[in-house]
């Protein structure tokens, strides 16, 4: 029974660090292509005067800044715990969060300044080479994008890759189409436009991403996790009369954890405790809740069962 606990945990371990591993080889290719975008795209910026280019690189330098800073968050959730730190770095993926988006807030602000000083001194700009470079970057983002798509969707720095990365697709889209516009009808009002238009984009995006990592490095409850489903695992079993003292926290950015009081309607044999244990435990891995202490209550005595 040991030696089968010990195998299964042993095989957890390493399909773990596999995916560890995956992930991490998905962001270093993430990386490679949008880094080599960001030199290209700017520059052409430069080469074109194209404030466009020139603030969609800046928004692209800051995702690739933000996947940089996820590889090393991946890698401490990797760290072991010691005795000063129970849980290891694993928390370190929610900090990395907070810093991408302080990173794009920064960026923000360039583009803004920038944009706004265009609009007063317009700059004639090649229409038809903006539109050719962010074409390319459509293509460098989807397939970018496509490649954390296949990842878990579960973890925020891969869903925010993934969304930054759409996001991305769009933005050059819409350069796209404003280069060709520019080629055709001369309006240079577009350039600082489109820039203006970037600048909403990011802002709207870092703004849920600072609230969501603000959250979480203050313990707050993650947002897949329900309390009103975890009080009903009450449900699972009749000897149980309640769910209580629940408290939910984030050990990094895709695992959580719970402690909880379980109240029972009478006293029960301890072996028997143990399954009920067990059970809510296993429905709590299926709501999201990756490690559990449970402490149980009965009606006229308690006693604390931890693991």
């Amino acid at each position: 029974m040991h030696q089968h606990s010990h195998d299964s945990a042993h095989h957890h371990h390493h399909y773990h660090a596999h995916e560890i591993k995956q992930i991490s080889d998905v962001f270093l290719v993430g990386i490679g292509l949008n880094l080599a975008f960001v030199i290209i795209e700017a520059v052409y910026g430069f080469a074109t005067d194209s404030l466009a280019l020139l603030s969609d690189a800046g928004h692209n330098l800051s995702d690739v800044a933000g996947l940089l800073i996820s590889v090393l968050a991946f890698k401490l959730a990797e760290v072991k715990p010691t005795e000063r730190f129970t849980y290891g770095f694993s928390k370190g993926t929610v900090l990395a969060g907070m810093a991408n988006a302080i990173i794009l807030s920064i960026a923000v602000g360039g583009i803004g300044y920038s944009a706004i000083h265009r609009f007063t001194h317009p700059t004639a700009i090649d229409g038809l080479t903006v539109s050719i470079i962010a074409f390319i970057g459509i293509m460098i983002n989807a397939v970018s994008a496509l490649l954390f798509f296949r990842q878990n969707q579960n973890d925020i720095n891969i869903r925010g890759a993934y969304l930054h990365l759409m996001l991305d697709a769009l933005i050059s889209l819409g350069v796209v189409i404003g280069g060709l516009l520019i080629q055709y009808t001369n309006w240079l009002w577009l350039d600082p436009l489109i820039s203006i238009g970037i600048m909403i984009v990011i802002i709207t995006s870092t703004w849920r991403l600072l609230k969501t990592t603000i959250r979480l490095s203050l313990d707050g409850v993650p947002d897949n996790i329900s309390i009103a489903k975890i009080k009903a695992l009450k449900l699972l079993d009749d000897h149980i009369q309640d769910l209580h003292h629940i408290h939910v926290w984030p050990l990094s950015s895709s695992k959580n954890a719970m402690t909880a009081h379980v109240l029972f309607k009478e006293n029960i044999p301890s072996d028997l405790a143990e399954e009920i244990k067990a059970l809510i435990k296993k429905n709590l891995h299926t709501i999201n809740i990756h490690h559990a202490t449970l402490e149980m209550e009965y009606k006229h005595c308690k006693s604390e069962i931890n693991h």
